[in-house]
Order: structure tokens, then C-alpha cells, then sequence
């Protein structure tokens, strides 16, 4: 794992330009072919570029979220050495026995960052808010690693946090002190929730269906009650009606074009969008039926492009049986709980993290 630094303010823009940078000014590696302008350029020779829109910061930036009792701790450690995926941890500085969340950043598995500030500042709220541990996953990205790296990679967290329930079985929260005894003290393995946004959510939700497989074999200690899907970032090759037809303002964190080429990045080389990865709905996917999933909280934007597709999504669930909670916030688009792009961001945000809260609280 890389050092964590603050890079300077934030840079955010999420439209794609009128045309690729002209060769000649490249170092070399050929013309752009694909750039979603202010956060990714990939040129013909497969060289990435990622700027730095939004800042990293290290985990002791901030770390004292407000309404916490003594407040939110944050320590990074590393999942798998072999892949270099590592993870942020976070708990409040009190309490015991706290349901788990693990939690993947959007960003079209292309781009973003545990150590993203906006990230950061989310996920010592959620900690604190809704009196959880947190373990934020720094899973690998597209072009570089395609689909199903990043579903490996979660399938990799949930693997690293067997361990340490089974660290805590063995010998007791009085174990000898390691580099995460202190977080592992504070968490009840027996309620862990997978939890993400945008792409971080189509992770979330094809761990769970890895999981519910028996794609890591038995689970114990560990018992995955739910999964928290914020804005899940699915496709197909049909448009909905939200994404044909849902204008976005010049600051939208995701509009149909950027969708698109996130997808051209992220899947297979040659698959399409109706692949069972970006389309869990088409012929190709499993039957929904067939798939052991746990209870899902689905968190809908109201003007997302996605909008749609996710409500879609929530009554392709109910109808295989599966239980289904949804959540949609008006007047606000996609990732406005990390962007706060909007005047209606903060409060739709405390909405957002109360209904979280119960959610995970009854199970």
C-alpha cells in the first residue's frame, strides 16, 4: 500500500469531452481512446492516467467524526499482499459487539479510493451514526484489472474478516495486541452487512451472490445478515426510460455517455452490457430465484439515470422471493452523499444514513 497524502482541493468533473487529446502530447503512448474528462484517460498503448479530482487523505485526517461517543478511529492494513488490495478500517473509539459493514467506493471500477477525503468523510459519519465498525475495501481498478477482479477482491475482504472472527473466537477480544486488535475488540462478527455505492454496490451485491454459492465455503464465525446497495450501478444493452430521458446538470457524478464508457472499460474485452456482470436481470444471469441472497436495503436517487434501472432491480428481487427494502431521495442524483452537489445533499444524506441504520439495527 502506497503512502496516503493530501494531493490539494478538489477537482470534480464528470463529463466527457467533444473530443481525446491530440497525439504528440502523451509521452508517447498514442492517442487517447478513452477519457471521462477530469478522472480518467486511457490511450491505445493501454497506458492510464487517473488526475487527482478528488484528494486523498490519510486515515488520521478527520478521524473524530461529530455525535460519536469519544469519536471514530481509522487505521489502513492490508487484505492481500499478493494483489496489493488493501482496506480502512473504522470504529467508534467506544462500544462493543458493533455490526460490521464492509464497504466498496463507486467510481465505474475505474476510478476512486479508500482514502478518497469524500469517502472518508461518509464512512466515519456512517460509523458514527449508525454505530457500526467499517471496513472500507481498496479493491483494484479497470482497464487494468477487468471485471471480476474487483468481485475477487471483495470475495478476498470477506475472506481477511473470517480470519480475524476466527482470530476472535480462538482466544477471546483479550487477544494479544496486533495491528487491528483494537478494531477487532469492537465488532460482532455474527452481524456483517455488505455494503456499497455505485459500482461499489453491483460489488456488494455479486459478493453476496458469490457468498450465498459457497464461493469461500462455510462463513462461521462470521453470518452475513444484509447488503446495502446505494445507487447500484447496473446496465443493459435496453434503455430505461430514466436513462434516455433524465437530463443531468453539468456536475452530475454520472451521466449516460460516462456510464457507457465505464462499462467499455470495465467488462470483458468484446462483452456487452446485457453480460450477467453489468445486467443481473438479462436471459444470460442466474435465475435471481436460484440465488441464496440475503435481506437488501436499495438506496434510488431520484434524479439518477440509474433511477430506473435500480427500482427495476427491487422488483426483480421481490418477485424471486427475496427480501427487499427501498429508499428513494428526492431532488437529489447519484452519489450526492459523498459529493454533497446539491443544496438538498446534507439533509437527504442524514435521511439516507438513518434509514441505514435501521436497517441494520433489526437485523
Amino acid at each position: 500500500m502506497g503512502a496516503l497524502h493530501v494531493v490539494g482541493e478538489p477537482r470534480v468533473s464528470f463529463q466527457q469531452p467533444p473530443a481525446v487529446a491530440a497525439a504528440g502530447k502523451n509521452g508517447g503512448h498514442g492517442p487517447v481512446v478513452e477519457e471521462i474528462h477530469g478522472l480518467i484517460r486511457v490511450y491505445k498503448d493501454g497506458h492510464v492516467e487517473r488526475p487527482p479530482a478528488i484528494p486523498d487523505v490519510p486515515c488520521t485526517w478527520g478521524a473524530t467524526a461529530p455525535g460519536a461517543p469519544g469519536g471514530v478511529a481509522a487505521r489502513d492494513v492490508v487484505v492481500d499482499r499478493a494483489t496489493g488490495v488493501w482496506a480502512r478500517l473504522y470504529a467508534t473509539v467506544a462500544g462493543a459487539a458493533l455490526p460490521v459493514v464492509v464497504y466498496f467506493h463507486g467510481g465505474g471500477f475505474c476510478v476512486g479510493s479508500a482514502a478518497w477525503s469524500c469517502y472518508h468523510e461518509f464512512l466515519a459519519q456512517l460509523a458514527a451514526r449508525a454505530g457500526c465498525a467499517v471496513m472500507s475495501v481498496d479493491y483494484r481498478l479497470a482497464p487494468e484489472h477487468r471485471l471480476p477482479a474487483a468481485f475477487d477482491d471483495g470475495l478476498a475482504a470477506v475472506r481477511w474478516l473470517r480470519h480475524q472472527a476466527q482470530v476472535a473466537a480462538a482466544s477471546g477480544r483479550a487477544a494479544a495486541a496486533d495491528e487491528v486488535s483494537w478494531w477487532r475488540a469492537r465488532c460482532g462478527f455474527d452481524r456483517v452487512f455488505l455494503m456499497g455505492d455505485s459500482a461499489g454496490a453491483n460489488i456488494a451485491f455479486h459478493v453476496a451472490a458469490r457468498l450465498g454459492q459457497g464461493h469461500l465455503g462455510a462463513l462461521s464465525p462470521l453470518a452475513v445478515r444484509g447488503a446495502v446497495l446505494v445507487q447500484p450501478f447496473f446496465g443493459g444493452e435496453a434503455r430505461t426510460a430514466s436513462e434516455r430521458t433524465m437530463a443531468q446538470p453539468p456536475r452530475s457524478a454520472l451521466t449516460l455517455p460516462t456510464s457507457d464508457c465505464y462499462w467499455q472499460l470495465a467488462l470483458p474485452a468484446g462483452a456487452g452490457r446485457d453480460h450477467p456482470w453489468c445486467n443481473p436481470l438479462s436471459r444470460a444471469a442466474p435465475r435471481l430465484e436460484a440465488l441464496p441472497l440475503p435481506p437488501f436495503l436499495v438506496c434510488v436517487s431520484e434524479a439518477d439515470v440509474l433511477r430506473d434501472r435500480n427500482l427495476e432491480l427491487c422488483r426483480a428481487l421481490r418477485r424471486a422471493g427475496k427480501a427487499v427494502e427501498q429508499a428513494v431521495y428526492g431532488g437529489v442524483g447519484h452519489a450526492f452523499q459523498v459529493l454533497h452537489n446539491c443544496h438538498l445533499s446534507q439533509p437527504r444524506t442524514q435521511e439516507m444514513l438513518a434509514h441505514i441504520k435501521a436497517f441494520v439495527s433489526a437485523r
